[in-house]
């Protein structure tokens, strides 16, 4: 390798390209559901912790609680999800999937499913377990969210 040589690509770069590639594929996906993969996020988060409050939603997003209630307003016009008081803070509204939003929950979950399995044809069982190992071990050292796109962040 002579000085005016590229450098060589990097994993990090590897993984920009491949997450890009895959989070571009997935919102075409998800979008055949009319959904965006930010409200896709949501309503998994609203799933994984029903009843919570908005704004708890946003710390654990890490997205301006601004920005969360223009989500779930999104939402809740489509009847995926509701709003109800909190009982015990009624300043708070605790948020809950409707029957549609927790049908919808299980095409979320094939579209992911198709989607992991395009993205990953190359590899087989052993080896997508592995990544998957691998990959969750590095995003825990860089203290990222489990589950939670760091994407929301930047949300506007």
């Amino acid at each position: 390798m002579t000085p005016s040589d590229p450098p060589p690509v990097g994993s990090a770069f590897l993984l920009t390209q491949l997450g890009t590639h895959a989070a571009q594929a997935f919102a075409t996906r998800i979008g055949e559901l009319d959904l965006t993969p930010p409200q896709t996020g949501l309503l998994r988060a609203i799933a994984g912790a029903p009843g919570s409050s908005q704004q708890a939603l946003a710390e654990l997003l890490g997205t301006p609680a601004t920005r969360l209630v223009a989500l779930v307003d999104g939402l809740e016009e489509r009847g995926l999800v509701e709003r109800r008081r909190n009982p015990s803070d009624r300043r708070l509204h605790a948020v809950h999937l409707t029957d549609p939003g927790t049908a919808l929950m299980a095409d979320i979950g094939r579209v992911a499913r198709q989607h992991d399995d395009a993205v990953l044809a190359a590899l087989d069982p052993t080896e997508r377990a592995r990544l998957h190992e691998l990959l969750a071990k590095v995003a825990v050292d860089q203290g990222l969210t489990p589950g939670v796109h760091p994407g929301y962040k930047t949300l506007r």
